[in-house]
């Protein structure tokens, strides 16, 4: 039976009766803050960060593994709205597509949502393409491998090196699809009937290959063709990128899919106010390089920078999802946003967080003249007030003036 252990996004640290490889198996994975109780051998204080999702911890020998679990404080509607908007802001994923409401934590309504994918892009049958093959046959087919035929066969007529395209299901769509379920099927607290519908599409890609663990994914190009398929594969590609802690350190192995809150939120704040600013006759450019100092040296790379009609930086943005730890570099937030507003040329600087991590304020600068400005965005809330209020952020930043 696993045993669980149930923490919340940046709540605060839990005292819990763990063994001490274990222990150190989470703190060494950057899952969780795990520090020993120095008092009570035996116990570990843990206190969950940013990620969210859960890990499974193992043992040879021991019958109870443990699962430590990491509930994200958004709604996970919520949730997979950020995710869907960020993945496809034209009319990706929501919602509507993809019931989720009945699942309280991430890793259950993910899998139910990427089965629920698979199934719609699969249900006209595996989509099909050419591939090439290279095999050495008894009989020409398509075009002979000159080289590697006189390299490897010294002047024999037979067997022949050959080179074609076969028109086939094992193309790079359907191998991220196998991949995704392959790996849900993996990881733990995927439910009981998610698993067996799970197991029912990966029987679809039977004839598939699986993709070789630690080879780079397979590349696709959007098209026509494969429209049905481009939700699911967005999604395939959310589980395979996020779902990397599988390893064995030692005696122990450990398995699990953890979600960044910072990224999603990063994500979701650029790709936003890039979509609002269009409007406005803007342009954006997220994690867009310059160089502090004169001697561009100093490197640095905001999250959105913006552009208007003249071509010059109009505006400069940071997604920031909790603010600077005050026990760490104090308002760090603040002198990297100054350093970006002098190097650009610019009046006002904007930082964006999420309601709750940090509150509405403006800040001016001592001889300076430049402000900035720390806007909170309230992810508790339906999506079209939280994309009204990435508008009025928009709408300020298009006014933002140069020093």
């Amino acid at each position: 039976m696993t045993r669980v252990v149930e923490l919340v996004e940046h709540a605060p640290a839990v005292g819990v009766a763990l063994p001490d490889a274990v222990g150190r198996a989470l703190a060494a994975g950057d899952i969780v803050d795990a520090v020993p109780d120095p008092y009570v051998p035996g116990h570990w204080s843990l206190r969950a960060g940013s990620k969210v999702g859960a890990v499974a911890v193992a043992t040879p020998g021991n019958d109870e593994p443990i699962t430590v679990r990491v509930t994200p404080k958004v709604p996970i509607t919520r949730l997979f709205f950020l995710l869907g908007y960020n993945l496809d802001p034209k009319g990706g994923w929501r919602d509507g597509e993809v019931d989720v409401t009945g699942h309280r934590d991430l890793l259950p309504a993910l899998a139910h949502a990427v089965e629920r994918q698979v199934d719609r892009a699969l249900r006209q049958g595996l989509l099909q393409g050419y591939q090439r093959r290279e095999e050495t046959s008894l009989v020409v087919r398509g075009r002979i491998r000159e080289a590697d035929q006189i390299r490897r066969r010294f002047g024999a007529t037979l067997p022949v090196e050959v080179e074609y395209d076969e028109f086939t299901t094992d193309i790079a769509e359907n191998r991220l699809l196998r991949a995704a379920v392959e790996r849900l099927l993996r990881l733990p607290g995927v439910p009981h009937d998610v698993r067996r519908r799970l197991l029912h599409q990966r029987a679809r890609l039977v004839d598939v290959a699986v993709i070789v663990r630690g080879h780079p994914l397979p590349v696709w190009q959007s098209s026509r063709l494969n429209s049905r398929y481009q939700h699911a594969l967005h999604l395939a590609r959310v589980v395979l990128e996020n779902a990397s802690v599988e390893h064995a350190p030692g005696a122990l192995r450990v398995d699990g899919f953890l979600f960044d809150m910072n990224k999603l939120f990063e994500d979701f704040v650029t790709v936003a106010l890039r979509e609002a600013c269009r409007s406005f006759g803007h342009s954006a450019r997220l994690q867009d390089p310059h160089h502090l100092d004169e001697a561009s040296a100093i490197r640095m790379k905001p999250d959105l920078v913006l552009y208007g009609p003249s071509s010059a930086p109009c505006a400069v943005v940071d997604a920031k999802y909790k603010a600077e730890k005050r026990e760490g570099f104090p308002d760090a937030d603040l002198y990297q946003m100054l350093a970006y507003c002098t190097a650009l040329g610019l009046r006002e600087g904007h930082l964006v967080y999420a309601k709750g991590n940090a509150p509405h304020a403006a800040h001016r600068v001592r001889h300076a003249g430049i402000v900035i400005h720390q806007h909170a965005l309230d992810l508790d809330q339906e999506p079209s007030g939280l994309l009204s209020e990435v508008d009025r952020v928009a709408a300020q930043l298009v006014n933002t003036p140069r020093v």
